[in-house]
């Protein structure tokens, strides 16, 4: 069980395509916030969620171009704990007529519920707020060390005597070097081209450039990945406004459909499933739901956000999806093919890895900075169609998405 499975996602049917899309967009400073932390500079006191939900919030407003009297539904998540729903639309001075129950914690699942709200009328134009105070609150990883009333999201090492995520990807990667003969060279080129993708972002935390002997002369955090192969912890905030189809044209940006969305999760033969197999099941039967509630083919896919909480979970999405054959992700990589002008550019703005561990939001950020065509040096040429993939310890969660019509 996960944070994804404590709301159910609503059924991919083709009716649902299109009914809504993001026409608002706000994020934190994730890039100077960092350094400031790091730094320790003079006056920098922190975030605490709500400050950062608050800075998200208001940038999402303005850029949609709406007022706050348009928004009249809501759906907030706190990773850490934070308020209410109820208390969040009083300190934004906000009156939803909807609630969002439980927005999801990682990101993917919170789209199709929101969308099928809107669908269902039960609101027109809706704030998902997700903030995270990561690095300010102390937050550790590893073993069970933060307890929200939520299934643990170590819930794997019980069994297995896993302690961590990433003592997850590296049983993972240790099978698949074995398999296909793969070496750390080789992976180091999914964290260089992450970082390059990075440095086309002002607001990617990591900007400095990366090599192979930089990346091999890193310290293993559980070996045989290094420090570079696993995600980030920064403080954030991400806030998209969705709305009505029909009412989101004619607005200050091109809006941004939902096209479709699937899910599929293990059930049987875990272990095999996850490191033999590497949730290629998972990932071929959702695909294939959220392709289908498109109503598009895999081939149709331009642009690709794939959650990299490690640089080998990224090739199992490459690979699972069925972008490239199993085993060949690596060397896709390794020749620029998922670079910003390569045949499937992957993680445009630096993903978790180097650009903010937004917990998936900021994939779908770039993704709608992608479809407006805003996204300045590492702008996907022409892009029409982009396809987000959340995949969890034992689930996965697509989401595509359409350039709509302004």
């Amino acid at each position: 069980m996960s944070y994804m499975e404590l709301f159910k996602v609503p059924e991919p049917t083709p009716d649902l395509s299109r009914k809504a899309a993001i026409i608002g967009l706000g994020e934190s400073d994730f890039h100077d916030d960092y350094q400031a932390a790091r730094a320790k500079a003079p006056g920098y006191e922190g975030h605490t969620s709500e400050s950062l939900a608050v800075i998200a919030f208001e940038r999402a407003l303005a850029d949609s171009g709406l007022t706050r009297d348009d928004i009249d539904g809501l759906g907030v998540n706190y990773l850490y704990g934070g308020p209410t729903a109820e208390e969040t639309a009083t300190m934004l001075g906000l009156k939803p007529k909807h609630i969002v129950d439980r927005s999801g914690g990682i990101c993917a699942g919170p789209l199709p519920v929101a969308a099928k709200a809107i669908a269902d009328g039960k609101c027109d134009t809706v704030v998902l707020i997700f903030s995270a105070a990561t690095r300010s609150i102390g937050r550790k990883f590893g073993g069970q060390t933060f307890d929200n009333g939520a299934p643990s999201s170590y819930y794997y090492h019980h069994p297995w005597g896993w302690s961590s995520q990433a003592a997850h990807w590296a049983l993972i990667w240790q099978y698949y070097q074995q398999a296909y003969g793969a070496t750390e060279a080789d992976l180091a080129s999914v964290a260089i081209q992450m970082r390059t993708n990075a440095m086309r972002n002002p607001n990617a935390i990591m900007q400095a450039p990366l090599t192979v002997e930089k990346y091999l002369a890193s310290r293993y955090v559980v070996r045989p990945l290094h420090l570079f192969d696993l995600c980030l912890v920064n403080d954030g905030a991400v806030c998209l406004i969705l709305r009505r189809s029909d009412l989101a044209k004619g607005l200050a940006h091109v809006p941004v459909d939902i096209g479709g969305w699937g899910h599929s999760a293990v059930t049987a033969n875990k272990m095999h499933t996850l490191v033999r197999e590497r949730l290629r099941p998972q990932f071929q039967e959702s695909g294939r739901q959220a392709l289908a509630m498109a109503g598009i083919a895999l081939e149709d896919v331009q642009h690709f956000e794939g959650y990299d909480a490690s640089t080998i979970h990224l090739i199992n999405h490459i690979e699972g999806h069925g972008f490239v054959e199993p085993g060949a992700g690596l060397e896709f990589c390794k020749s620029g093919e998922m670079d910003v002008n390569g045949s499937l550019p992957v993680n445009m703005a630096g993903g978790i890895l180097s650009g903010s561990y937004m917990h998936g939001w900021n994939h779908v950020a770039e993704i709608v900075r992608q479809l407006r065509h805003e996204a300045g040096p590492r702008q996907v040429k022409d892009v029409q169609v982009s396809m987000f993939s959340l995949a969890q310890t034992d689930q996965v969660h697509p989401v595509i998405f359409m350039r709509g019509e302004q």
